[in-house]
């Protein structure tokens, strides 16, 4: 007879040893190329590419990227470049905060025709290829002045985080019950009283997860600020790539330490709002 098995125990077979090991696997092969790259962030030149895990590790790569010898090699100061990126990517999050949270509250509670379409069309926006706007975006930017600098980039960046603060901020909205608002209503509020004090409060969440997911949009953009940028306002994504090639040879091992440090500005700010990250991508997630 079968012994019945008590709450939180499993019952192991193959197929599910297998399981659990093709998901190791999986995991292990998929965090390889981060593990990877820490170790050759660790590594001298002479290292780099002639060993693999037996080496002396050394942290002289990240003060080299952050130092003046990295400006050298590059013609671009990594810590400038980091700042630069700081207030391109903020300046664009709020931007799309400011107009695209209206937005996502007018589609969200109010339906007509065709109001789907607009939605698709602005989603498009964020998954057009960028380089389909990316020329007459540069011959515009010559004419206008904005050429290399934080306001063009701050302006260009929105379109990427904008479609996504509306897209994700509507479905929020639409599952706030409008009595809420009507109550408030009846009370007296206008309707623009009652989105700031009723409705705005409720997808404080989901305005935190959509803000994250759209700065970290923001700092991966890398062909925008390629193309929009030269050596004044280089952001942090162009500064990574110049070790591949700076004085003519490739640093492999810098390049790593750049990456790593270029990761950490979207890391701090996602454990800064963790709490209110995780409630805002469960948000409506199970209705009643």
């Amino acid at each position: 007879m079968a012994r019945e098995l008590t709450p939180g125990q499993r019952r192991f077979s193959p197929a599910s040893v297998g399981a659990d090991l093709v998901l190791l696997a999986w995991f292990v092969f998929s965090l390889f190329p981060l593990v990877w790259m820490v170790l050759l962030a660790l590594k001298t030149d002479a290292e780099q590419i002639t060993t693999y895990f037996a080496f002396t590790p050394t942290l002289e790569n990240f003060a080299t990227v952050l130092s003046d010898e990295g400006t050298r090699l590059t013609s671009v100061d990594f810590t400038d470049a980091i700042l630069t990126s700081v207030l391109n990517c903020v300046g664009a999050v709020l931007v799309s905060l400011v107009i695209g949270v209206p937005a996502a509250y007018a589609a969200g509670r109010w339906q007509y025709r065709g109001s789907n379409d607009v939605m698709f069309t602005i989603l498009s926006f964020r998954f057009a290829p960028e380089l389909m706007v990316i020329v007459p975006l540069f011959v515009i930017y010559n004419q206008l002045g904005l050429f290399d600098t934080n306001v063009g980039m701050v302006w260009v960046l929105q379109l990427v985080t904008m479609p996504l603060i509306v897209w994700i901020l509507r479905s929020y909205f639409q599952d706030l019950p409008a009595e809420l608002e009507q109550a408030a209503l009846l009370d007296g509020y206008s309707r623009r009283r009652a989105f700031v004090m009723v409705a705005l409060p409720l997808v404080r969440p989901g305005i935190a997860a959509s803000a994250l997911l759209a700065f970290i949009f923001a700092w991966n953009n890398y062909v925008f600020p390629l193309i929009l940028t030269g050596s004044r306002n280089t952001p942090v994504t162009v500064a990574v790539t110049r070790f591949l090639g700076g004085g003519g040879q490739a640093y492999y091992n810098l390049t790593a330490a750049a990456a790593l440090i270029a990761a950490l500005p979207p890391l701090l700010v996602a454990l800064a709002i963790q709490r209110y990250l995780v409630r805002g991508l469960s948000f409506g997630a199970v209705k009643n």
